[in-house]
């Protein structure tokens, strides 16, 4: 693909040049822990207006531009030094490739001189990322530096959006390069035709118990309102795939509640008995479809910029190539009566009603008839009614995060990111990112003690940069989820799981953030309510025993969840 360049008649270098293509492209921020095989762009953005956000773990600035990515909608850029950098930043890019989020990760490498000599740091780029990014690249030639970084923008956001990873030897990046910036390219928008759209409700027409099922990325601007409103007029009911639950606001008589780890049997048993299902940005994948055993028989509609359909599988009887922007323009102006056929609401008004009861908020079960101290339920209820579906909302993996998942309601699209792929440790560096995105809304971090001290340090990271994010920290002192998997399959046989914690109410106040620390329900009201006043990150420490479990844990499959 032909690059257009814009003249720029100062001299610089090739480090320098990436980083006025990355200003020509509209990237705010990268998010870095700085190395000497990049100085020269570290020097580039010493004039720049892309602020530099400071990182103290390569894992954590990772994530954080992961957490760009999904909030944004364009690629999130994270620098990292050669070796070791590039080994704690790989996590991100797995996720980033399993969650299909544009991410553009620059590496730092030895100088081309160098190679081939097991230099200090020296590894194969394309060896570590080859099979987990969309494309891998070095930038060995420093006229070609601002064409080969919009080659790896475009190509992030493109299609199933993804990891890009750009390598920058040491000693390239200091020669002099042409005199010229690249311009952005914006990616291909296919759009359905409407043809497409007629078949579509052809379809639905015939249907009996038809479901959308929505997920991924790319509902920035209000698409998912607009389809909820043909939904229920076409007497639809709408899921949300794993951890895609901002696509669509969760209000109106169409919403039906999402799919995966931790999902109610009630919520599930609409996608199970529907036998039409049209999925929209995500296919049907392993987590929504309980191991590839659920919902395979339905009739099948797959609406994906992917080409490729990865990670769909099973039954496809029609595949419309669109994005959801497109896919939904597609559907503005149409008769959404003419969906319906003979159906009336009770089909969807049933799954409304079942996700109803599924978030209403309730105190969890007592443990051997004995009342908890710490309820879940009703914590994350009040959570719930503080932020009022307008928070962003970040999430690690594990048994912690599906009180919050269950009880707090998403109203404003472009609010929740969380590892759809279980990674650990991403909670606390979203949340940096999210607030430093969107410093006028509350962003709240939800993880377990094993996934809060995976990334924890980054706390410092807000502190340096004015972040202000809201971590809750549920505290069992044990890996949540193994343990559930052991009790399962080795009853009273624990291994491998217990913890021990520090008091990280007073762990945050030593950043000089708010902290707080609850052991009883009517402790979680007020301590709430200060952390949101706080004018500074704040922590809410929440100690419940190591018996307590999910909500839907009975109705989860053994197999059925993520890691903590």
């Amino acid at each position: 693909m032909t690059t257009q360049h814009a003249p720029d008649a100062a001299p610089h270098s090739a480090g320098h040049l990436i980083v006025r293509t990355l200003e020509a492209h509209g990237i705010e921020r990268v998010y870095a822990v700085p190395g000497e095989s990049y100085l020269d762009v570290l020097d580039g953005l010493h004039d720049s207006g892309v602020e530099t956000v400071v990182c103290r773990q390569e894992g954590g600035a990772g994530f954080m531009a992961l957490a760009e990515g999904r909030l944004t909608g364009r690629p999130g850029i994270a620098m990292v030094t050669r070796g070791p950098g590039a080994a704690n930043a790989m996590i991100a890019v797995h996720t980033a490739y399993q969650d299909a989020t544009p991410l553009v990760l620059f590496v730092g490498l030895v100088p081309v001189n160098d190679r081939e000599r097991d230099a200090f740091q020296e590894f194969s780029l394309t060896g570590w990322f080859g099979s987990t990014a969309k494309r891998v690249m070095t930038i060995d030639n420093p006229d070609r530096a601002g064409e080969l970084v919009a080659e790896a923008m475009r190509i992030a956001a493109s299609g199933r959006p993804g990891p890009v990873v750009v390598g920058l030897p040491e000693d390239v990046l200091v020669l002099p390069a042409a005199p010229s910036v690249a311009l952005p390219v914006a990616p291909p928008a296919p759009a359905p035709h409407p043809a497409d759209i007629d078949a579509l409700l052809e379809r639905l027409a015939n249907a009996e118990r038809p479901a959308i099922v929505v997920g991924g990325d790319g509902w920035h601007d209000g698409q998912g309102a607009v389809l909820m409103a043909f939904a229920e007029a076409a007497g639809v009911p709408v899921f949300c795939d794993w951890r895609a639950y901002d696509a669509v606001p969760h209000a109106g008589g169409a919403w039906a509640g999402w799919l995966g780890y931790g999902r109610t049997d009630a919520v599930a048993e609409g996608y199970i008995n529907a036998d039409m299902l049209v999925f929209v940005g995500c296919g049907r994948a392993d987590v929504l479809s309980d191991g590839y055993t659920q919902g395979f028989e339905a009739e099948t509609v797959l609406v994906t910029a992917d080409p490729d359909a990865t990670m769909h599988s099973g039954r496809t009887d029609q595949y419309v190539l669109a994005t959801p922007a497109t896919f939904v323009a597609a559907l503005t102006g149409v008769d959404a009566s003419a969906a319906r056929g003979g159906r009336d609401d009770a089909w969807m008004a049933g799954r409304a009603q079942a996700q109803l009861a599924t978030e209403a908020h309730r105190p969890d079960a007592s443990i051997d008839g004995v009342a908890q101290q710490m309820d879940l339920g009703v914590a994350f209820g009040e959570l719930d009614d503080r932020l009022a579906g307008q928070a962003v909302l970040t999430f690690g993996a594990g048994n912690a995060t599906i009180w919050a998942h269950r009880f707090v309601k998403h109203l404003a699209p472009a609010s929740l990111v969380g590892a759809r792929n279980g990674a650990m440790g991403l909670a606390v560096p979203a949340a940096v990112a999210g607030s430093l995105i969107f410093p006028e809304r509350n962003v709240v971090a939800v993880c377990g003690d094993g996934d809060f001290l995976m990334n924890g340090q980054e706390i410092a990271t807000a502190v340096a940069h004015g972040a202000k994010p809201l971590v809750i920290v549920v505290d069992n002192e044990i890996y949540g989820t193994i343990v559930q998997h052991q009790e399962n399959h080795y009853p009273g046989r624990r291994s491998g799981t217990r913890m021990a914690n520090p008091d990280f109410a007073d762990w945050m106040r030593s950043f000089g953030g708010h902290g707080e620390r609850v052991e009883r329900t009517e402790e979680f009201g007020p301590a709430l309510d200060r952390a949101l006043a706080a004018d500074a990150p704040a922590l809410i420490h929440v100690l419940i025993p190591d018996t307590v479990m999910p909500p839907a844990s009975s109705d989860v499959p053994a197999t059925g969840l993520a890691r903590d």
